[in-house]
């Protein structure tokens, strides 16, 4: 039997990703990424080992200090009045405790909100190029997808355009800022703006517009800037944040929804997103995890040596002829690939050891993007490769 024949829901699911799914079950780098002199920018893993105060706190809050340790946990009061004191801190809003409900990651918040907040039939809108399952996971709920191109230029988003999408139906807006893959980070007049929109859209149509902002990297920003929240301008926001890029333990699944202060009705969409968690899978972080978020919560990568890596990764592809903006946030390079087949030029820079994503599996085609959690030996083995691909593309366009 086929998927397809066994259920046809779930196949129509995976259609979303499939470019993403077939590339990463059949390319080159799934047969050599154990190889242990390739230089692998493929997706956002740790390529060293993690954080040490990481594995301490892991180790010290692992040993049970009372009979419940391992019992069922929801959200842990201290968690939440940790979490919620640093994240007022970092976005300049008061937030209290109460919330802040604690996921199993940023995946598991975006699954909840979209099952909270929609019904059959409501339209999501989420921005092009997408996080890959953005798609499936609005259509798992019953709802409509709608996609709207950002602003190829600017990488910003193109207000017109998801002022034009709106209609009657529209229920929510993901925001994904500092945004994978450009590297964007949405300055506080796009959000001033956005916020306009969605007050008149929502007035107009009578039911609130939602802005689900997903916001992972929000502490990945680089040359000192600080990152605007839309949830700082828009009130019917609701915040998502995991722990995982910021720490590059993507295995390790904590993070929260966090419901501004001026939203209304607070009470029962903290209600509604309890059940949602229960019937999504038990989507509560792991005890020990919410047991030694007072300790998780104060550690992060080297920001800086991440800037580093940028800075010199976009300066190296420049001279070598590659067409590459400078991303304000994120662990990832966007680049233009010297082919128009951006397919082909990824193949090509398997011959040289060197293994990046093709745009073509996230709506980028003429594109491929690169992760910066490559370590700095990656770097410096991938760059003569760099070179040498590009001189090669050159070679084939000449043919052509």
């Amino acid at each position: 039997m086929t998927i397809e024949q066994v259920s046809p829901r779930i196949a129509r699911l995976l259609t979303t990703v499939s470019p993403f799914l077939d590339f990463y079950n059949s390319s080159k780098w799934r047969q050599r990424r154990h190889e242990p002199n390739i230089s692998d920018f493929l997706l956002g893993n740790p390529q060293e080992m993690p954080l040490p105060g990481f594995v301490d706190a892991l180790q010290r809050w692992a040993e049970p200090q009372n009979k419940d340790w391992f019992a069922y946990q929801d959200y842990q009061p201290e968690a939440q009045k940790i979490i919620s004191k640093s994240l007022s801190a970092h976005r300049g809003i008061e937030f209290k405790p109460e919330d802040i409900l604690i996921t199993s990651g940023a995946f598991a918040g975006l699954a909840v909100m979209i099952a909270v907040i929609t019904n059959p039939g409501d339209e999501v809108i989420f921005i092009s190029p997408p996080w890959f399952f953005y798609e499936g996971m609005i259509l798992e709920q019953g709802a409509i997808p709608v996609r709207v191109r950002m602003d190829e230029e600017t990488y910003d988003l193109d207000l017109e355009a998801i002022e034009a999408a709106i209609t009657e139906s529209t229920r929510a807006l993901i925001v994904n800022s500092p945004n994978n893959p450009t590297g964007k980070v949405y300055p506080p007049e796009t959000l001033k703006t956005l916020s306009k929109i969605l007050n008149q859209a929502s007035q107009k149509y009578g039911h609130a517009i939602y802005i689900i902002s997903d916001e992972p990297y929000s502490r990945i920003v680089f040359g000192g800037q600080s990152f605007p929240s839309p949830a700082k301008y828009y009130p019917n926001t609701f915040l998502i944040y995991s722990y995982g890029k910021t720490l590059l333990v993507p295995g390790q699944r904590i993070g929260y929804i966090a419901l501004p202060p001026n939203m209304l009705e607070k009470s029962a969409f903290r209600e509604a997103i309890f059940a949602a968690q229960l019937f999504t899978g038990w989507a509560f972080a792991n005890a020990i995890l919410q047991h030694a978020i007072v300790d998780i919560e104060k550690l992060s990568i080297d920001i800086e040596h991440y800037q580093e890596k940028r800075d010199q990764m976009v300066m190296a592809l420049r001279k070598q002829g590659y067409d590459v903006k400078l991303p304000e946030g994120t662990f990832y390079l966007l680049v233009r690939s010297p082919l128009k087949d951006d397919m082909a030029f990824i193949d090509l820079l398997t011959d040289y050891d060197v293994f990046c994503l093709p745009g073509s599996v996230f709506e980028m085609p003429g594109y491929f993007r690169m992760s910066l959690t490559a370590n700095d030996e990656m770097i410096a083995r991938a760059l003569p490769g760099f070179e040498a691909a590009i001189n090669k593309a050159q070679e084939i366009g000449q043919k052509i």
